[in-house]
């Protein structure tokens, strides 16, 4: 897929994730503890997140419970092409990335999966696609079991875990 047409695929694919999940991100965060504790042990982590996106700042928020993050806001255009450039798949896409050295995390994802993935020097890469209610930096209810996926250069890989 050529750049330009994955940039017009991401818009049209993430419009539909922000107008679907903006509802959800304008209500209260999920504020539960988180079930894990500790930190998560890599040397840079840093969120690429379009301005203005408080889901996106709820997450920044949470992760730094377990690490520091730098929140990199970006151009919706540049987002699409940090996703591109990790090889998130589209079929992952949620509305920010999170690179934590050679692990790169798409969505919502729990710390204690990130803390799992870190320890698997196979990972390249997870996501929680979409928005899920819930899931951390969102609000409302976990209603369903969130399943994780893994991801290579662009290709969707295996369930990673459910939780």
């Amino acid at each position: 897929m050529s750049s330009q047409s994955t940039r017009r695929w991401f818009f049209g694919t993430f419009g539909s994730i922000v107008l679907v999940g903006a509802a959800g991100c304008l209500g209260s965060p999920n504020t539960e503890s988180p079930p894990f504790e500790g930190t998560l042990a890599v040397t840079e982590a840093v969120q690429y997140s379009s301005p203005g996106c408080s889901c996106c700042e709820e997450y920044a928020t949470y992760l730094r419970e377990f690490l520091d993050v730098e929140l990199v806001e970006r151009s919706p255009s540049n987002v699409a092409g940090i996703k591109e450039q990790f090889g998130v798949p589209e079929d992952l896409l949620s509305c920010h990335t999170l690179v934590l050295d050679d692990l790169v995390v798409e969505g919502h994802v729990p710390a204690d999966v990130i803390a799992t993935a870190l320890e698997r020097s196979s990972v390249s890469g997870i996501a929680l696609a979409g928005m899920p209610a819930g899931s951390p930096g969102m609000p409302g209810e976990q209603t369903s079991p969130f399943t994780i996926y893994e991801f290579s250069r662009g290709a969707v890989g295996d369930v990673f875990i459910e939780v």
